[in-house]
């Protein structure tokens, strides 16, 4: 006799995505991903790259940019939650996942126009001082707390956009202050958010990276020559 409320065969449980929902949205960010990096990459070559005197333009140009550069940079790391908010979701996890997406850019966006606000082209002093700051708010608690809550956290992609900003926002001002429209800068700073949000946090791993953006802002402050792409060609 079978067990009074056994699910029936083959029935999946509310709130568990299917295998063709996981893969399509993996496939989705992944795709989405590429396209903003291949746009990105031809934005960049028709900016005036000038390192930490690099002017951003009207604003709608600088969008233009930003949009897809944060597309490219944090799309891959939002993949798992994106994955997430797609099972807390259930069977609506397909058309959830790009109000996900959507909502996560917006912050970003937010964030982008905040720094278009105060930005100014700037000299090596300023740029070696930020980049010191980034790497001291890298040893912080609180870098810490909203790094666990971008990993762990998914009640809203909107909450989740912030606890990522709060966990990328001394990234982010580095790469302002070293050159926004630098593929190189970009890249690293890419590189990075995408193993912040993947590998949870480890003194081992985390004190180091900390200390060596540290030092690239003393050496910024030292000898900004040294530093390819910082200062505008004369």
């Amino acid at each position: 006799m079978s067990r009074v409320g056994a699910e029936a065969p083959g029935a999946r449980r509310t709130g568990t995505p299917t295998t063709a929902t996981r893969r399509l949205t993996a496939l989705v960010m992944l795709g989405l991903t590429a396209v903003s990096w291949a746009v990105a990459v031809r934005q960049m070559h028709g900016a005036m790259d000038m390192g930490v005197a690099t002017r951003l333009g009207s604003f709608g140009s600088f969008a233009a940019l930003w949009v897809p550069m944060m597309a490219a940079m944090m799309l891959p790391g939002a993949t798992p939650a994106a994955l997430r908010h797609a099972r807390a979701h259930g069977g609506r996890g397909s058309a959830a996942v790009p109000l996900f997406v959507v909502a996560h850019l917006a912050v970003w966006t937010l964030f982008g126009v905040a720094g278009y606000a105060v930005y100014r082209p700037h000299g090596s002093v300023a740029a070696g001082v930020v980049v010191i700051a980034a790497g001291a708010y890298e040893l912080t608690p609180l870098k810490r707390r909203f790094r666990r809550r971008c990993r762990e956290e998914v009640r809203s992609a909107f909450a989740f956009g912030l606890s990522c900003v709060g966990s990328c926002a001394g990234l982010m001002l580095m790469l302002l202050a070293l050159g926004v429209m630098s593929l190189t800068w970009m890249s690293l700073v890419a590189a990075l958010v995408l193993v912040q949000k993947l590998v949870p946090a480890r003194a081992a791993l985390d004190v180091p990276t900390g200390l060596a953006i540290a030092g690239l802002g003393l050496l910024i402050l030292a000898a900004p020559a040294s530093v390819p792409g910082l200062m505008p060609s004369m």
